[in-house]
């Protein structure tokens, strides 16, 4: 970590920067190994991360822009998630109870890309360019912003009258088991009791 790049092919060591570069290239040092041969130079400067991680952050940046135009807090995590789909397109999920499969299932998917050129990569003298990098980081980029902004949307609290305020799509309903249930409606009267008790 914080390695100095002279040694590695590189023009610099980050600490010999400005503050504001030395902290965007302390950042990339904490995330990335900032191989040159895996980076991208401007003006003859290497950036502070790899093509692939280039392509992660676009991703993350595409689904959490996605996810707050299209994305509402639906109870669950895996519902939340797929509240970025049209209804009709994930209807016949809901309606055959397969969602977990879909939501998970698809984020598995998005990460196959980037685990087959950086797996390939890692065992065999496989060297991967960088367009294949960009292509394979930003799918998993966002399936990574997708489920970390449904982690942050889903909100059960925010359902004063329990589950059945959720919305979900072919008039699907989300149902709890009773332990659940139990601790739906402490969550559900301590929310109603937070500043709308009148005395």
């Amino acid at each position: 970590m914080f390695h100095d790049q002279a040694a590695h092919g590189g023009k610099f060591a980050w600490t010999e920067l400005d503050l504001f570069s030395a902290f965007v290239y302390g950042f990339g040092d904490l995330n990335c190994h900032q191989k040159h041969e895996r980076s991208w130079f401007i003006n003859g400067n290497q950036m502070p991360v790899c093509t692939r991680d280039i392509g992660i952050f676009a991703g993350l940046a595409v689904a959490g822009f996605l996810f707050s135009r299209r994305g509402v807090n639906r109870w669950t995590i895996r519902d939340s998630l797929l509240s970025v789909v049209p209804d009709d397109w994930v209807a016949d999920f809901y309606l055959r109870d397969r969602r977990a499969l879909l939501a998970f299932g698809g984020l598995f998917l998005f990460l196959v890309p980037v685990a087959l050129d950086g797996g390939i990569q890692a065992l065999t003298d496989y060297e991967s360019n960088h367009l294949k990098r960009i292509v394979t980081g930003v799918p998993m980029g966002f399936a990574v912003g997708l489920l970390l902004s449904a982690m942050f949307a889903a909100r059960p609290a925010s359902f004063t009258d329990g589950p059945a305020q959720v919305r979900l799509p072919a008039n699907a309903r989300l149902v709890l088991f009773a332990d659940e249930a139990d601790t739906a409606d402490s969550a559900t009267e301590s929310a109603s009791d937070d500043g709308t008790s009148e005395e």
